[in-house]
């Protein structure tokens, strides 16, 4: 794999994603020339991790720039390359970069039209915006797309990416919208369904349901990426339907709003488990009765 020529960086803007992936390819060897960044936290995060590279307005970033570094969030990126180019900040020859999960490099298209590369780097993990993120880049997976039957270009991508220490993964352009849903699903519901299990052994009377959550969840997660629907365990996958139901009871009582969330996913556990084989066929109508069915709640 090519090594990329020294590059003059230009990040947009420098909030938790920009901040540290400029961090990372200054580290790499490049040049972080100029950042953009309006918020009191964008601009700590600029002195503290692209110490001395000045605080500009986007498109006087992008007009030093050799490579533009569009870190924003996913509904700012269309607007923001539309102006870039409407402001003829963009030039011939640049590389255009953008980091959002969701799009692929058609979104770059005004940039192209200028003569840029168009590459979309999205980092899979999530980011503090502090230096601790730096050394977790080099544990992560990049999503890599580059514009269909561009082998250079996609070379170019998977290159950066290996320069910032972490692991390059080729998406194509239209698995974009289900690659990222894929992440969303896991990485956002995982801390929603976290929080709200800490809530309920709070409410047991569980002095650091933290403490009590990490060893469980820890290898509740190493065992599903190990073993797939071989890893689950519980009530559900064992038929238990008197626990069951005693799980819907008590969050009708305690935690009214979990009880949907709790069937949804009571619901396609037991439809898992009855695939792989964990949940007897004889016992997987009585679990779905009851999660249909359960107490607390009217299924008129």
């Amino acid at each position: 794999m090519n090594r990329p020529a020294r590059l003059a960086v230009g990040v947009v803007s420098a909030g938790r994603v920009g901040a540290v992936l400029g961090a990372a390819l200054a580290r790499a060897g490049h040049t972080v020339v100029a950042a953009s960044g309006v918020s009191k936290e964008s601009l700590q995060r600029a002195e503290d991790l692209l110490p001395g590279v000045p605080v500009l307005p986007p498109d006087e970033v992008v007009r030093q720039a050799d490579l533009v570094l569009l870190a924003l969030p996913d509904d700012a990126l269309r607007g923001m390359v539309r102006g870039l180019a409407a402001a003829d900040a963009l030039r011939s020859g640049q590389i255009v970069v953008h980091t959002c999960g969701a799009h692929g490099v058609d979104v770059l298209a005004p940039a192209v039209d200028h003569g840029a590369l168009p590459l979309a780097l999205h980092p899979v993990m999530t980011f503090t915006g502090r230096a601790e993120d730096l050394e977790r880049l080099t544990t992560c997976s990049f999503g890599v797309t580059a514009a269909d039957g561009d082998e250079a270009a996609w070379s170019v991508g998977e290159a950066l990416v290996v320069e910032m220490g972490a692991e390059p993964v080729r998406v194509p352009d239209a698995a974009r919208p289900l690659y990222h849903t894929a992440l969303a699903y896991g990485a956002n519901h995982l801390v929603t369904l976290v929080a709200e299990a800490a809530e309920l052994l709070a409410k047991a009377g569980v002095g650091n349901p933290e403490r009590m959550l990490g060893p469980l969840l820890s290898a509740a997660l190493d065992n599903a990426l190990r073993h797939g629907d071989r890893a689950l365990t519980g009530p559900v996958a064992r038929g238990d339907v008197g626990t069951i139901r005693a799980h819907l009871t008590v969050l009708a009582e305690h935690a009214p709003d979990m009880l949907p969330t709790y069937r949804a996913l009571a619901e396609r556990t037991a439809h898992r488990a009855e695939a792989s084989g964990l949940l007897r066929p004889d016992l997987a109508p009585d679990v779905f009765a009851v999660l249909e069915r359960g107490p607390g709640e009217d299924r008129r």
